[in-house]
């Protein structure tokens, strides 16, 4: 498996992949309606405009894309990030490649410069994200307007000697 940026090209193969992991693994939270409209929002255009946003990967078994993900700067700051876009094929989660590809994202010079890193989170993978170290934003575990949880991750903040 490699993790590599998203290229011009990938955008069909990627949203197809965005799609089936909505459809199979959020199924459960999530009704068809809400399913089918983010599909409608990654489409491949929307994926090809928001790459160019921030820093996209994808995530390859050989040729095949089987998953993708990517940060960008959080409106704009110079100091908060957002991942976006994190998706693996449903017969390919637990195998690592999810973890493998947030470490690789938080590797990234828009984590690393980032004193907060904010994740829209799908009820469904709240629990992935939690055991990589994020935590519910403002301590609010139900969903948003938009569907979401916001969980974030603070980087740079300093543990307190006491």
């Amino acid at each position: 498996m490699e993790i590599r940026r998203f290229r011009q090209g990938d955008e069909e193969e990627t949203a197809r992949v965005v799609a089936e992991t909505l459809r199979r693994s959020n199924s459960g939270d999530y009704s068809p309606e809400y399913i089918e409209q983010t599909i409608q929002t990654h489409s491949a255009q929307a994926l090809l405009e928001n790459a160019k946003q921030g820093h996209f990967c994808v995530i390859c078994e050989g040729e095949r894309i089987v998953g993708c993900g990517g940060i960008a700067p959080y409106w704009g700051s110079e100091t908060e990030s957002i991942l976006l876009t994190i998706f693996v094929l449903p017969e390919y989660q637990g195998r690592g490649l999810g973890r493998r590809l947030i470490e690789t994202l938080e590797e990234d010079e828009y984590f690393l410069r980032a004193e907060r890193v904010e994740i829209p989170a799908s009820i469904t993978a709240c629990q992935f994200y939690q055991k990589l170290g994020y935590t519910y934003k403002n301590g609010v575990t139900v969903p948003d307007g938009e569907g979401c949880i916001r969980l974030e991750k603070w980087p740079k903040r300093k543990v307190k000697e006491g």
